[in-house]
């Protein structure tokens, strides 16, 4: 058996350590306390997750205190000399990065390099930021008194716990070091157990970039290793992407410290298309924002809108679109679906499927899957026409391949409509009308929206929602200030 994972034939030989504890890998002392790795495209088991233990949580957590004086104490202009190395490392990595993500997750092979270009681009851009003498030089704030000078600065919050999921561990993992570590912190990752091995990938080239022992270290298991992390007293963030759901509960957690916190979670997002919208560009934005990743994404905009003069062409069409779509493992050609990633996540969104169809939702239209899918975790992308407002299947994120579609008769019944959710996380609009467009803009309840573009998503601008879709921001400025307290000073002249 090897410890050290590539994208290579199922053989199930990888053994993944349960921690990385100051650039050391650390097996798991009960080596029965471990997930087994599925490749999802063919449901094999591909190798095993080792889970750290309470001891080695507590050690990977002291050395990232151990190091946060010294990382904190680097000029920005150092920290962002590593950042542009870790960027260049991972483009130079690019292959076995994408190979890692196709075989684990299923990724299609256009989505699995999305990824890998989404991680460059971010450690780039904080890297970039890092120059920006601007952004973390104290700043002289004007009082009335003026036998004293006051001054504003943002320090290093300290050591931060980044968890992320599992949908897109390599492009949320640098969503939240990069920021962390241009701030001046260090940090414990925490990935999830099922697509681990592409942050093991990961983590492996940060000492070639100059990040030193303890800056960065990693955590590996199940939900109790995120809790026991996100209650360690020495943590000082937690910034966690994850369901609703246990957002709910790691922010009871951090409440217990006031630990600083920033929450990135789930979504129940609307498209509207307007009836002077473009119908193949609303299609193909349909297709991709409900379908996209098999529509395991808190972006999906599964809650599709159509004003009615439209409505019957849109349908027609859209049903054309999904009929052709591919579904099949990454290695086929052409390939624009992949798998669900895993066996119990596939049993959930059928569950809540048959619970939407047993309440009164009807499928009205669905993909095929190749022959190919074989025993992998595969579903069609399935269109549910006109469910009632209260059906689960458009109040509830499915986090699935199932997308919904209602018609509308006025502006004022469509923002109306896509408002009425606990979340708000994003939005598109289609339309030919700038007034209209611009009315959208402000009206919708959404922390990002779309207009007439497909789901671009840049590090310079922020990602983070209203609502049941979280606290706080990441990627921007705004994303590097999560990771820094804003402090003050008044001296006397």
């Amino acid at each position: 058996m090897t410890t050290i994972f590539e994208p290579r034939a199922d053989d199930g030989a990888f053994v993944l350590p349960g921690a990385t504890i100051a650039g050391v890998p650390q097996r798991a002392v009960d080596v029965r306390d471990t997930t087994p790795i599925y490749n999802a495209a063919t449901g094999v088991v591909i190798g095993w997750q080792e889970h750290a233990n309470v001891a080695q949580i507590d050690d990977a957590v002291r050395a990232a205190r151990t190091a946060l004086p010294r990382w904190r104490a680097t000029t920005p202009a150092s920290r962002g000399q590593i950042l542009k190395r870790i960027a260049e490392l991972i483009e130079h990595s690019r292959d076995r990065l994408v190979g890692a993500q196709m075989r684990v997750s299923g990724k299609p092979p256009l989505e699995a390099e999305q990824d890998v270009s989404d991680a460059v681009a971010t450690f780039d851009y904080y890297a970039a930021l890092c120059d920006d003498v601007g952004l973390f030089a104290p700043q002289t704030v004007s009082v009335p008194d003026k036998t004293v000078a006051g001054q504003r600065y943002y320090d290093a919050v300290g050591v931060a716990a980044l968890i992320v999921p599992w949908n897109f561990p390599m492009v949320t993992t640098a969503w939240k070091m990069a920021p962390a570590l241009a701030a001046g912190c260090t940090v414990v990752l925490k990935p999830s157990e099922l697509t681990s091995p592409v942050e093991h990938m990961l983590v492996g080239l940060l000492a070639e970039a100059g990040v030193p022992d303890g800056v960065v270290n990693m955590v590996n298991g199940g939900a109790a290793v995120g809790t026991q992390l996100i209650e360690h007293p020495l943590i000082d963030k937690v910034s966690f992407t994850g369901s609703t759901e246990v957002g709910k509960r790691v922010m009871r957690a951090a409440a217990n410290d006031m630990k600083r916190t920033t929450l990135e979670l789930g979504g129940k997002s609307s498209l509207i298309v307007r009836a002077d919208a473009d119908l193949d560009s609303a299609v193909s934005l349909a297709v991709n924002g409900a379908f996209g990743n098999a529509g395991q994404m808190c972006s999906a905009t599964a809650r599709i809108l159509v004003q009615d003069q439209v409505y019957n062409e849109f349908i027609a069409r859209l049903e054309a679109a999904v009929d052709a779509l591919v579904v099949a493992p990454p290695m086929r050609a052409s390939v624009s679906m992949g798998p669900l990633v895993s066996a119990s996540h596939l049993a959930r969104v059928r569950a809540m499927l048959d619970a939407g169809i047993s309440d009164g939702a009807a499928v009205a239209f669905s993909g095929r899957l190749d022959e190919s899918c074989g025993k992998g975790f595969f579903l069609p992308p399935m269109v549910v026409a006109e469910p009632d407002v209260d059906n689960v299947l458009w109040t509830d994120e499915v986090f699935g391949p199932v997308a919904c579609v209602k018609s509308f008769h006025t502006d004022d019944e469509a923002i109306q409509i896509a408002n009425s959710t606990r979340y708000g996380l994003v939005a598109t609009v289609l339309t030919a009308d700038a007034s209209a467009a611009k009315r959208y803009q402000y009206s919708l309840r959404a922390g990002l929206v779309w207009i007439n573009t497909p789901q671009l998503i840049f590090p310079q601008l922020c990602w983070g929602g209203l609502g049941l879709s979280g606290i706080g921001r990441e990627l921007g400025v705004e994303g590097l200030r999560s990771y820094q307290e804003l402090r003050h000073t008044l001296s006397a002249i």
